[in-house]
Formats: structure tokens, sequence, C-alpha cells
């Protein structure tokens, strides 16, 4: 038996023993979590700086463990309330029963965590599993080693094997963990590995819930600041130097502010990174196949006509430090138009009118994220109610994420399933139906033998 069957078959059994744990113990379960996230921030965030080869520890802090800290407090919180049987209504025919929802746990849940934020994308399912009563089995990314290591040893110091597991590994790993049998599955990562996970929990019928990318617009709608879009697609942009799921992949703008809006994008560049690329807050490339997929990109992009202008210097192939670059001219058949980006590459694509904008965006898969900017509250609704995205941020970019009581997922292509909050204990939970006959209840009325009373009956019914 391989070590991450055994796990599981020890996770099952314990699951049998306690199904159900009270709202008591998750909250210590809970608030454990928390702690270890706070006792051991500087060493995690030390750890992946070392796996990037260059990672800002305090991007890390903001971006990773305070939203996951975030998360574990609201969920300690909110679980009692969250447990609670949810009273349904009864129809006047069978009445006088009585008819409710009660949330059990599903049992094992798997969680398969992306090297961009392994922090924050183990620690927040894992929030929502052990809110809902799991026991959790953990695979950490092979591309963030010492990370994975010391996530490993965090957790096993905190709770025991058969409740919460960290599994570490290359995609051998990753193929048997997304193949065992769980009663949910949670994958974050990309959408081409999406398909092959689905493909793998489709054979012991695992429900999964897929957060997965795509092309994130940001559209400038007539007459929005464009130096206040800038500002705040660019700070978006260059999180950990682009690769984040949800970051804005391209600018739909008016064909006007072009200009404008690269004059922008450069000076909040330099005022957000003074040393360019170089500086201590802009985090390098994952690793050296990642960012030579982003220069070929860039590359094959001007070879074909667009022109590529770095906002700052400081890039260096050595430290695998890619500067933010906005990309003109891109054309809809290049890889830059066809692929989730994940890096500080940014293509604006102008329009001549917002329909224009909406009708490409529409045309295009689902995105996981859709960011607009617009002052005009009318317009702004039409938009959020008319397009199809995971999220939406309006005047701003990313912060949908940090919300914990919006659901959070992507649709279509981006992925299927939403955790977060309220709705990632339902996620890991089974919402179960249940109907209490009274003693008292007419239902005698429409048993059998059928004859004249039926017929009444069914009259009044059918009516």
């Amino acid at each position: 038996m391989s070590p991450c069957a055994r796990v599981f078959e020890l996770q099952r059994a314990a699951f049998r023993r306690h199904p159900n744990p009270p709202a008591a113990d998750r909250r210590e379960h809970l608030e454990t979590l928390r702690r270890l996230l706070v006792d051991n921030a500087d060493a995690l965030a030390s750890a992946l700086d070392a796996d990037f080869g260059h990672r800002s520890i305090h991007e890390t802090k903001l971006l990773e463990v305070f939203p996951a800290v975030l998360a574990a407090r609201h969920a300690h919180e909110h679980v009692a309330e969250w447990m609670r049987p949810e009273r349904k209504p009864v129809s006047i025919w069978f009445q006088r029963g009585r008819a409710y929802v009660v949330k059990q746990p599903l049992g094992v849940a798997g969680i398969i965590v992306p090297w961009n934020y392994p922090i924050f994308l183990a620690a927040g399912p894992l929030v929502s599993a052990l809110a809902a009563g799991n026991r959790v089995m953990v695979k950490m990314s092979e591309f963030a080693p010492r990370l994975g290591e010391l996530f490993a040893q965090l957790m096993a110091a905190a709770f025991a094997e058969d409740h919460v597991a960290v599994v570490n590994g290359g995609v051998d790993v990753a193929q048997e963990f997304a193949s065992t049998p769980f009663d949910h599955l949670l994958f974050t990562g990309s959408t081409a590995v999406g398909h092959h996970i689905m493909r793998a929990a489709s054979g012991s019928l695992t429900p999964v819930t897929l957060e997965l990318g795509g092309k994130s617009p940001a559209i400038i709608a007539p007459g929005f600041s464009v130096e206040r879009a800038a500002d705040r697609i660019l700070w978006g942009k260059c999180l950990n130097a682009g690769q984040t799921c949800i970051a804005p992949d391209y600018v739909l703008l008016p064909e006007d502010q072009v200009s404008r809006f690269i004059d922008a994008a450069r000076r909040h560049a330099r005022r957000l990174y003074p040393d360019g690329a170089a500086s201590a807050d802009y985090s390098a490339i994952i690793n050296a196949h990642h960012y030579d997929r982003l220069v070929k990109m860039r590359d094959e992009a001007v070879a074909g006509g667009a022109q590529a202008l770095a906002l700052s210097t400081g890039g260096s192939a050595a430290a695998r430090k890619l500067e933010p670059t906005i990309v003109t001219g891109a054309r809809d058949d290049m890889r830059i138009m066809q692929e989730e980006i994940f890096g500080p590459l940014l293509p604006l694509k102008p329009y001549r009118t917002l329909d224009e904008a909406l009708a490409y965006v529409a045309d295009h898969p689902r995105p996981l994220a859709l960011y607009y900017f617009d002052d005009d509250s009318a317009r702004t609704a039409r938009v959020v109610n008319e397009s199809m995205s995971g999220n939406v941020t309006v005047n701003d970019t990313v912060l949908h994420i940090a919300q914990e009581d919006l659901p959070f997922g992507g649709v279509g292509a981006s992925g299927m399933g939403e955790y977060h909050g309220e709705d990632g204990f339902t996620t890991f939970s089974k919402r179960k139906g249940v109907f209490e006959q009274s003693r008292f209840n007419g239902l005698w009325l429409f048993r059998p033998p059928f004859g004249g009373r039926v017929e009444k009956l069914l009259r009044l019914l059918l009516r």
C-alpha cells in the first residue's frame, strides 16, 4: 500500500469512529490552524522566498498568511451558526410533518495546491474542510519543495495524521492523489491540468471543485480616470510578478486612451518598484521553464508586429526577474492573447464602443475574474448583470478574493464550484434533507384501495 493510500485509509477509519465533530471541536481545530500560521509566518515566507529564488517576504505575509488567518478567524466565529439545521416549510398536504436540512461532514477531503500561492491555497480550503468537520489530505506543489516540506512538518506537529496530513511528491504522487476516492476533491491550478484532475476523479465519482484560471479582463469604461485605473490594474498585475490566477490578464480601454494609460502605468511602476524588477518587493518567476515561456510569448508577439514596452529596468534572466511590460498591437491569434499569461506581461486592446469590449469578452471562454472601472452606477450594474465570470471587482483588482462572505470560484473553463466562508463550509458538507412525519396526519386519505375518495382528491389537487 502506498503512503497516500495508507493515510487515506487511516483517515477514513478515523472519520467512521467520529463522523460529526461538534462545533467546539471544529473551533479548536480552526484556532490551531490560525495559531500555526501566525507563529510561523516568518518561516513560511522565508521558505517560499527560497523556492522562488526571490519572493517578497512582505508580499507573502500580506497576500497569503493574512487572508488565511482572516479565513480561519471568520470560520471560527461563524461555524456554530453554519452548522445549525435549517427549518423548511411543509406543504399543507403533508401537515403536521416537519422538514429540515442537516449539514454533515462528507468524510475525507483532498486538496491539491499550486505553487504560486501555496500557503493561502492550502490553508484557505483547509479552513473550509475543517469547519465542515472533515478529515483532510493536502497535496503540496513539487515546484515549491521547501515550503511543502515545512508545511508538512508544521501540520504533523499540530494535527494527528488521521485528521490532517500533508503529502509531497512529483507528478506520479499527484496522479495517485487525484485518483484517490475522496469524498470531495478541491484542485487549484491551470485549466489544462484541471482536465486531467477531473478525468482522474471520475473513476471513483469523486465530486470536484476546480479553481482554474483563464484570461481575466480589465475593462476601463469611457470617461473613467485612466490614471486611477492604471494604478489599480498595475498593482494587481505585479503582485507575485503576475503569477496570480486572478491577475488582470489584458486591458480593454477606449482607443484614444492608450498612450495616457502607458504613461500612467510607467509612473506607477516606478513608484511601486523604485529599483524596477530588481526591487526587493518584486518577485522572481518561479523557475527557468516559466521564465523562458514568458520571454518566448513576448518575443513571438513582437516578431509578429506587436510592441513590448518595459515599464522599468532591472530585469535579469539569471535572477528570473522579468520587468512589468505593456504589449500593444497584439493580434488575437498570438499566444499572448490565446493563453493565460501568468506573468508581468499586460496586453492592451483598444475598443471603439463599450458594447464592442463587452462582446469581445463574451466571445471568449469565461474568465475567473472580471475587473470593471466606471463611475456610472447604471452602466456598472448592466456590466455586472450581463457579463459572465467567476467573480467581479469594480474599480479595483483582486480584492474580491479577500471577502470571506463572498463565494469564490470560476465558471466554465475557469472552474466549477466555490468556497470561502459559508460557501466553503457548504462545499465540504452534505446538506441532507429530513422529513419527520407527525403522529397525526391525513396521508391515509391517499392510500389504496383507490376509489371515489381519491378521484375527488385528485380533482382538487390537479385543478
